[in-house]
């Protein structure tokens, strides 16, 4: 209510009218199909290629994988308890391996490290201990793995003595440790601040022999990644042929790149040089150290790679150029990333089908579609031998940017190569023509199928179906898919949700969750798509009751239906439920995705104080995104200025707060939209007042803003000050003479029709 206040207190507007001009004078320019629960379970062999096919199209699948096992654990740890989960395992017939036990062993740690009761953390730590004493109980053998996670523990805790009791017995039972342990052993006391014991290790280090040499790669190490000052002066007496371990001496490079000690990394390059050190391991290194200097664009780094290589008469390796490819994908420079393998290619080395993926993979996130042509064109030029899975991402990128007659010809180069089309690359074209709502392609691409024999999977009957517009077709290709004995998959149900939705068969949309053949574990993701399309649909009181169902019995909701939950919230007043669905969002992209949805809900709904409160999360998650931040508040004031011209209040306080609460400066489109909010609402003096926001941001108005000003003027009623202001507007361009004179025109109609309605007015009084 403060800013609601203070934002209408408006300046007096002829004085500021002059003034404006004045400033500006500087311008320049669920489901009934019986068949469906009957579908044949025993066809293994199909399930398996299905399986294998869905596999291969995410080439992420192992650690995807990994992360649901961690989930799986840290679920029934939480849940159950360590020991309760390994009997749990136990009954079901599987064996408690490393995995299992370092996962446990994680869980404990984490639950004591964000206990805020010391007798609760000592519980959770003596679970964890005994964890590992059953698994070495077992005979398996205590790895960094599992010993790693526990020293971490207790150099974060400060914990020096329960450190050194610990490393003990794993020093007894694994004496190949010792390397490992000299490096938490410096990490420990960097992180306890103790510089005596810091300064008592470098002098270990200096003055060590080859027996010590084991310890000392590992107190180096730790020395490198904590970016410390102290490895000069070990970097002054070391002797770089001593650590035998590539890796470690790569770490140092990073070091040295870093903390920008180029005379250090020179002066160990010529010794490893001198003593015969592999010339690709050479330029590993080399790598490693240009690779990790601060602020260096990556065609300066490029640069330095190679004149680095020349210097020392060493020709860079494949694994070092393709380093530098992958560095440079994962700062989103593609483009230079190809020159690189144009390079790389010219010189006479072969790039990896692997690397090729990457490239095509990176150009994917980065929406760079067009590369695909780029790369394409390099295939052809080097002789690199692309799999099917290198023409599917072309013709993937090709069809993304719409390009359907270059991902044909990529379909045909692949049958001259004898590569066979697979159900897959077909299905990422049908996709294609169903985004473009190009049901006739579609269709073609199905008959083509049909003509070289390529089977439809569930992919091809998912998005077939996914986009039928009535019932008689969704019947038609289940039946299809039934015939074909293709096994009901989790995208089939959801796409059957999808498509009775679509049709207004809402019951039946909601009969699909009840079908007895979806597996357990697919349940809670199918009952999403349906909340997300009861949402979509205008349901949302149902789609909230399959969100709280889901809830109560303990699971979880995948991040695009809590998207959509919150962009279709209705409620206007428990916002509760609003900021349950954001506490589901994990991922930080998703986070940042539905925020910025419930922010715009609040503002919408004049919740501003809530508002607020998210935009404060907003800043401090992305403080170093400024970008981020601007793209929010762009996106909050564009919906202001699309609503109702008394919404004009809700934005003004927002922009007030914004900078009084949060210390941001709005952005040139954020002001242009509030602008335009004030000429909607035909409020000049609120208008003035965003003049001036546009001078205190140091802003220069341009013809945008002028001619958005002219129209404020002009609707409130002020001819001659908007005359005078319309001298200030280069009108050149005919776009702009354009907009003068509809704004003139509608002024006129305004005009007379005010008049109008005085003069029937006067009439009916006399």
């Amino acid at each position: 209510m403060y800013y609601i206040l203070r934002a209408a207190g408006h300046p007096e507007s002829s004085k500021d009218i002059e003034e404006m001009m004045d400033n500006g004078s500087s311008l320049g320019r669920v489901l009934n199909i019986p068949w469906l629960s009957n579908v044949s379970n025993n066809n293994i062999s199909l399930r398996r290629k299905e399986l294998s096919r869905e596999r291969k199209q995410k080439w992420v699948f192992k650690k995807t994988q990994s992360g649901r096992f961690n989930r799986l654990i840290k679920m029934c740890g939480d849940k159950l308890g360590t020991k309760a989960t390994i009997e749990v395992f136990d009954k079901l017939g599987r064996d408690t391996g490393l995995k299992e036990y370092n996962a446990l062993i994680a869980v404990c740690l984490e639950k004591a490290r964000t206990s805020n009761d010391e007798d609760d953390a000592l519980e959770h730590m003596s679970e964890a201990f005994k964890t590992l004493k059953k698994m070495r109980e077992r005979g398996f053998q205590v790895e960094e793995g599992t010993y790693g996670p526990f020293l971490m523990y207790f150099i974060d805790m400060g914990m020096v003595e329960e450190f050194f009791f610990f490393c003990g017995p794993i020093k007894e039972g694994n004496p190949s440790s010792v390397t490992r342990l000299g490096y938490y052993e410096m990490l420990l006391w960097i992180g306890v601040n103790n510089e005596e014991k810091i300064q008592e290790l470098c002098n270990c280090i200096v003055a060590a022999d080859e027996e010590d040499d084991f310890k000392l790669k590992g107190m180096e190490l730790a020395l490198c990644e904590s970016g410390r000052k102290d490895i000069m002066q070990l970097l002054e007496v070391i002797d770089i042929t001593r650590i035998s371990s590539v890796n470690v001496v790569a770490n140092i490079f990073e070091s040295l790149g870093r903390l920008s000690f180029g005379s250090f990394a020179e002066k160990f390059l010529w010794t490893l040089k001198n003593n015969d050190y592999k010339m690709a391991d050479i330029s590993r290194l080399i790598f490693s150290y240009v690779s990790a200097i601060p602020n260096l664009a990556v065609e300066d780094l490029f640069l330095k790679f190679k004149s680095l290589h020349m210097k020392f008469e060493i020709t860079p390796s494949s694994a070092s150029y393709e380093k530098l490819i992958t560095h440079c994908c994962d700062l989103h420079k593609v483009h230079f990333a190809l020159d690189i393998v144009h390079q790389m290619c010219e010189e006479g080395l072969s790039l990896s089908i692997e690397m090729l993926h990457s490239i095509l993979h990176a150009s994917e996130e980065n929406y760079e579609y067009n590369l695909v042509r780029r790369i394409y064109s390099l295939i052809g030029c080097h002789n690199v031998k692309p799999t099917s899975e290198t023409f599917r991402s072309m013709i993937n990128l090709s069809v993304k940017m719409k390009d359907f007659n270059g991902a044909y010809a990529m379909l045909d180069d692949l049958k001259k190569l004898n590569i066979s089309p697979t159900s897959t690359i077909y299905n990422t074209i049908l996709a294609g023509y169903f985004r473009e709502s190009n049901i006739s392609g579609a269709m073609m691409v199905l008959k083509q199928m049909e003509s070289e024999d390529v089977k439809p999977d569930s992919h091809t009957y998912s998005y077939l179906i996914a986009n039928c517009n009535c019932e008689e077709d969704i019947t038609k290709y289940c039946e299809a898919m039934k015939a074909a004995g293709i096994q009901v998959t989790k995208h089939i149900f959801m796409a059957l949700i999808n498509a009775y939705t679509a049709c207004g068969q809402i019951e039946k949309a909601k009969q699909v969750v009840l079908d007895k053949g979806i597996p357990v574990n697919s349940l809670n993701e199918i009952k999403g798509a349906l909340a997300s399309a009861l949402a979509c649909s205008g349901m949302m009181p149902d789609a909230l009751n399959i969100y709280k169902e889901i809830k109560q019995n303990g699971g979880t909701l995948e991040p695009k239906p809590v998207i959509s939950l919150i962009e279709h919230f209705t409620s206007e007043g428990d916002v509760n439920i609003l900021l349950q669905l954001l506490e589901e969002l994990h991922d930080p992209d998703y986070w940042f995705d539905g925020c910025c949805r419930a922010v715009v809900h609040c503002v919408t709904k004049k919740h501003l104080r809530l508002a607020l409160d998210l935009l404060k999360q907003l800043k401090d998650e992305f403080h170093k995104d400024d970008l981020a931040l601007d793209v929010v508040f762009d996106e909050v004031f564009s919906v202001i200025a699309e609503r109702q011209p008394n919404d004009l209040q809700i934005g003004l306080a927002l922009l007030q707060a914004m900078k009084d609460e949060l210390g941001l400066t709005p952005s040139r489109k954020s002001l242009d939209f509030l602008l335009a909010s004030c000429v909607n609402a035909k409020d000049l003096q609120s208008s003035l007042l965003i003049w001036r926001e546009y001078q205190a941001a140091g802003l220069r108005c341009n013809i945008l803003t002028f001619l958005r000003m002219y129209q404020a003027v002009l609707a409130s009623g002020d001819p001659k000050s908007a005359k005078t202001l319309l001298t200030k507007i280069p009108r050149e361009d005919p776009h702009v003479r354009c907009i003068i004179k509809a704004c003139q025109m509608t002024y006129v109609q305004s005009t007379s029709s005010k008049m109008k309605k005085q003069k029937v007015q006067k009439k009916n009084k006399t």
